[in-house]
């Protein structure tokens, strides 16, 4: 049965001039996006929550605030919130009609947040925690009042925790196109120690930006054209074979 079912897999893809290796290079990228914007977004939703519930609750102190916090954000509150998140990331792309389901620019990224309801989830996810933690006894009324009244600021800090998470993506994006494009000139210029410096940033950069797909290939490019130089002795006199196989690589 497995066997049949790889035939037919193997089938499909060759009709769409896809390799396996491409396919699979495919989902890999898809699982680090959705892995890479889920923990930036999780980070500022919890960020958003620890901001909000000190302005709502001036007079508690630190272990107060925390004990609160970890009473509304339970095991339920926390898979809820990943599956509100994948959800959004998976809606916004079949919205935005990718067929290969990865992101090709942050706009993509803003689109989905904004289309899949993110907001709105966290919203409702938190007032229904506030009943549940009064209802157990786990928190005050007057504190779960307090905290429905404020809950309005506390979602706008969330919000402005998410859109500056985003912020922080094109930011970071631009300066590895920078480092790519000024590697690009050092080795044009063949000078292999500006080219190690540029490298060695894209290769940090790298590990903290979404890897959206385009800048992707252009960095893995990079790589493969700066190793095959480095194992070359330093020497720039590459064949156009290599010099294309580093291109093919990444396709």
């Amino acid at each position: 049965m497995y066997k049949n079912l790889l035939e037919r897999a193997e089938k499909s893809l060759a009709e769409n001039n896809v390799t396996v290796d491409q396919f699979l290079d495919q989902v890999k990228l898809v699982k680090n996006q959705t892995r890479i914007i889920s923990s930036n977004l999780g980070e500022a939703i919890n960020g958003g929550i620890d901001i909000g519930l000190k302005a709502i609750l001036p007079d508690f102190i630190e272990d107060e605030i925390i004990n609160v916090k970890n009473t509304l954000i339970t095991e339920g509150f926390s898979a809820a919130l990943d599956t509100a998140i994948e959800e959004t990331i998976n809606v916004g792309k079949s919205i935005q009609g990718i067929l290969t389901g990865s992101f090709e620019n942050i706009t993509q990224i803003k689109k989905a947040i904004e289309k899949g309801g993110l907001i709105d989830t966290i919203s409702d996810l938190l007032d229904t925690s506030i009943d549940w933690a009064k209802k157990k006894g786990y928190i005050e009324k007057d504190v779960a009042s307090a905290i429905k009244k404020g809950k309005n600021g506390m979602m706008n800090i969330i919000k402005d925790n998410v859109d500056d998470t985003l912020e922080n993506q094109v930011e970071a994006i631009e300066k590895l196109d920078g480092y790519i494009n000024k590697w690009q000139k050092y080795y044009d210029e063949q000078n292999f120690t500006n080219m190690e410096y540029q490298y060695k940033k894209i290769q940090e950069y790298i590990e903290k930006v979404i890897p959206l797909e385009e800048t992707l290939k252009k960095a893995r490019t990079v790589e493969n054209l700066h190793e095959l130089i480095k194992n070359n002795g330093k020497k720039f006199e590459l064949s156009e074979q290599e010099k294309e196989l580093a291109e093919i690589l990444v396709q």
